[in-house]
């Protein structure tokens, strides 16, 4: 957790999402900031939100809500003074194949959000959580912020009109409204049973089971990741920050491929095995190729580092998982 979270001490705080794998751990470091959080979230299955992962805070005020229904959000914006939109479908597969329920929860959903920020706490700082895949095949490498946007799926689609919408309320009516996009992120309160939730938790899930990972084709592509910590660690820098309408990368310095990925989740949990199989058609049509996210920006302007080297963020990871 970064040393100025002192900001959210007091401070009421809405979190949409907050029973999802970032948005859960984003209430626990709030929580344990002295915030005062309420989270809306409406359980969607396809989501991944789960009751237990905010249960254990007493503190933190839990409202069965859905981003998508306009009432549902405006009755609960009054007073919030930082807002962050964790709210979202994130599978790819999934957008593919009920594009209009993507639409209504990533973009109309973000549009509600906007919509209730302006109207009932325009003085409130919003942070949006953003996707590395909304651009698409790497035309530079390293991809920083100016990268050309090129999505491959409905999802990313999405995401970066959404990102698009937070820019457009910030300018036009000077809003304070920030976006941190992030890439393959994992850890503890994670979905680890479905591969629609991320990759690298799916391939936690498998080697807790001590069962293969199934990596497609020759895993060979490369991936920005980052632990859950620093994620969320890079989401509350961009609450507090003086700027409006930035959009900032958050991602570990190195990127790895996926064969190397799955195999250092093998050493550091000792279960599991690695293997090889056919690229499936849905999946190969929709990949973006290598990724190698640059986070100079960020590092820069807000002085955030990631503090989790891979193996210390899985093994922080396994324990989690392995405990009683």
């Amino acid at each position: 957790m970064p040393a100025n979270t002192s900001g959210f001490a007091g401070r009421r705080v809405l979190v949409t999402g907050g029973l999802g794998f970032i948005g859960s751990n984003l209430v626990h470091a709030l929580a344990a900031a002295g915030a005062s959080v309420l989270v809306l979230d409406s359980l969607d299955p396809r989501s991944g939100g789960q009751v237990g992962n905010v249960d254990a805070l007493p503190q933190v005020q839990v409202v069965p809500a859905d981003v998508c229904q306009f009432e549902s959000v405006l009755t609960h914006m009054p007073g919030v003074e930082y807002l962050f939109h964790c709210a979202a479908h994130s599978s790819h597969p999934y957008s593919m194949r009920d594009p209009q329920r993507d639409i209504e929860v990533n973009c109309v959903g973000t549009i509600n959000v906007l919509e209730g920020l302006r109207r009932f706490c325009p003085a409130a700082h919003m942070v949006y959580v953003g996707t590395s895949t909304q651009v698409g095949p790497m035309r530079t490498n390293p991809i920083d912020e100016l990268h050309p946007l090129a999505p491959m799926d409905i999802y990313s689609a999405n995401k970066a009109a959404a990102e698009h919408y937070c820019r457009i309320y910030a300018g036009a009516y000077k809003l304070g409204v920030n976006v941190v996009r992030l890439p393959n992120v994992f850890g503890p309160r994670a979905n680890i049973h479905n591969p629609d939730f991320g990759f690298i938790n799916y391939f936690v899930g498998r080697a807790l089971q001590n069962e293969a990972l199934t990596m497609y084709g020759n895993g060979a592509q490369l991936r920005s990741v980052l632990y859950v910590a620093d994620a969320v660690s890079a989401l509350l820098a961009a609450a507090l920050a003086p700027a409006t309408g930035q959009v900032w990368f958050a991602a570990n310095a190195q990127s790895i491929s996926v064969r190397a990925l799955a195999e250092r989740i093998v050493a550091v949990f000792g279960s599991g095995r690695v293997e090889q199989v056919e690229w499936p058609a849905a999946r190969e049509r929709i990949d973006v190729g290598d990724v190698v996210i640059d986070s100079t920006k960020l590092r820069s302007e807000l002085g955030w580092q990631p503090h989790y080297a891979l193996d210390a963020g899985l093994a922080a990871t396994a324990a989690f998982f392995r405990q009683p």
